[in-house]
């Protein structure tokens, strides 16, 4: 199990996270990604949580970012089935929410989102 990242502020955080995300960013010449056991190995890109972060309030974006280590390694290693449903807001979306759960047995979800093309998007993560 995952260490969530240390810090109360997000000046503390976000350095960290995006250090991580630069880290993977390096390995590709376009989009990054990671790989998903669960998915057959298939990308799962990771471009659209830091859009998606950005929409949010500061509480909130250290909120997730705190879990943004742990969402990463439950993408690459979990095999446990997702809650999956339709996007309301789209019909042809699928979103893909996962449990994980840190060291000391708080809970949290992972969501992803899949589009008519078959390609997924790491969208966000949060705190149970």
């Amino acid at each position: 199990m995952m260490r969530p990242l240390a810090g109360t502020k997000y000046s503390e955080i976000y350095p960290t996270a995006l250090s991580i995300y630069k880290d993977i960013e390096s390995r590709t010449k376009r989009r990054p990604y990671i790989r998903s056991k669960y998915f057959k190995k298939e990308k799962i890109l990771l471009d659209y949580f830091w859009a998606h972060l950005r929409e949010k309030n500061m509480h909130d974006r250290v909120r997730r970012l705190k879990y943004y280590l742990c969402a990463l390694d439950l993408i690459e290693n979990t095999m446990l089935k997702p809650y999956s449903q339709t996007n309301p807001m789209r019909k042809s979306e699928i979103l893909h929410r996962f449990i994980g759960q840190i060291h000391t047995g708080e809970l949290f979800y992972v969501q992803i989102k899949e589009n008519k093309h078959k390609q997924k998007y790491f969208m966000s993560v949060f705190p149970a």
